[in-house]
């Protein structure tokens, strides 16, 4: 272990720049994980109360609670159920001081939504794990298979705590791949979650997209809504958003 301006870090670890007006730093390691696009497009893309309380499912090292700390004064809980994913996301918030915003509660998502209570939240995110159990090659690193596989939290799993934690009229924002929306938009109905907004993510004006980023409102009216979308890299390979 080392030390870096009073942070805690481990051998694995190190200290980025999260690029924000406000200056927001966070601790990753290539060994347990790492952000991409997708969670600062989700933290874009999100539309959160000035006040109240949010949730972010799946938090990882806790990325998307701090960005979206730049957004609202809302209270956060960042749930996470890997305990070394938990830990770098408690040293995050508190290497940032954020801890008077964001809460993180090491837990499974399944378990927490039957103990926290009805309606608690006015708005949730999430980055969820993208693929289903049996899809692709599973990563021999456990953190990353928990993470990239749905082992210990499926879609049917966080429209279910969603529609008990989330109060009526309130918002969860997703951001997953093109491949599921159909599998995404069922489970959301079945639990009472309508999807009002959808935008897809694409790497070059001519790709295919490879995110998506959906709206949905628990209790909400059928009544969806396609944004333009949104284009990554310009012809001559740089990133324009």
């Amino acid at each position: 272990m080392s030390k870096s301006n009073d942070v805690i870090l481990n051998d694995d670890e190190r200290i980025d720049d999260l690029l924000t007006d406000s200056g927001l730093h966070i601790i990753q390691s290539r060994d347990v994980f790492s952000f991409s696009l997708d969670a600062v497009l989700l933290s874009r893309f999100a539309k959160l109360p000035k006040q109240g309380r949010v949730a972010d499912f799946c938090t990882g090292n806790g990325v998307i609670a701090l960005l979206c700390s730049d957004k609202t004064e809302a209270a956060i809980d960042a749930i996470e159920i890997q305990p070394r994913l938990a830990d770098m996301a408690r040293r995050n918030v508190t290497m940032n001081k954020l801890e008077h915003q964001i809460q993180v509660i090491e837990a499974d998502l399944r378990q927490y939504a039957i103990e926290a209570g009805n309606g608690i939240y006015d708005a949730i995110t999430v980055n969820p794990p993208y693929m289903r159990p049996a899809a692709g090659d599973k990563n021999v690193n456990e953190h990353y298979a928990i993470a990239r596989h749905e082992v210990m939290c499926t879609i049917e799993d966080i429209a279910k705590a969603t529609c008990k934690l989330l109060r009526p009229g309130g918002k969860i924002f997703i951001v997953h791949r093109p491949s599921r929306l159909a599998d995404i938009i069922e489970a959301l109905r079945k639990w009472k979650i309508e999807p009002k907004i959808v935008q897809f993510v694409h790497p070059k004006q001519q790709g295919e997209a490879n995110m998506v980023l959906i709206e949905a409102c628990r209790d909400g009216k059928p009544d969806l809504r396609v944004l333009p979308p949104l284009i990554v890299y310009n012809e001559a390979g740089e990133q324009i958003i």
